[in-house]
C-alpha cells in the first residue's frame, strides 16, 4: 500500500510542476512586444527568448525590429556575463 502513495504522489507533483511551467509562460504584454521586435531577428527563437527575459525584469520592450533602446534604459544597459548587451 505504501509504494502506491508514494507513485501517486509523485505523479501529482510532475503534474504540478506542469501546470506551474505554463503559468511562467510569459506575459501577453511581453509576448506581444517581443514579437514585433524579433520579427525580422535571424535567430527567431533567441531573440524571443532573451527579449522575454529582459522585458519581465524591466516591463518594457523598444518599439522597432533594432535599435531604439533609448526608449527602455533597464532594456538597454542589461549585460550578459561577457559584458556586451543582453537584450536584442
Amino acid at each position: 500500500m505504501k509504494p502506491f502513495f508514494t507513485a501517486l504522489l509523485l505523479v501529482c507533483l510532475v503534474l504540478t510542476s506542469s501546470f506551474f511551467v505554463l503559468t511562467m509562460a510569459g506575459s501577453a504584454f511581453c509576448d506581444s512586444k517581443c514579437g514585433e521586435r524579433c520579427a525580422k531577428a535571424s535567430v527567431k527563437e533567441r531573440c524571443l527568448k532573451y527579449c522575454g527575459i529582459c522585458c519581465e525584469k524591466c516591463n518594457c520592450v523598444p518599439s522597432g525590429t533594432y535599435g531604439n533602446k533609448h526608449e527602455c534604459p533597464c532594456y538597454r544597459d542589461m549585460k550578459n556575463s561577457k559584458g556586451k548587451p543582453k537584450c536584442p
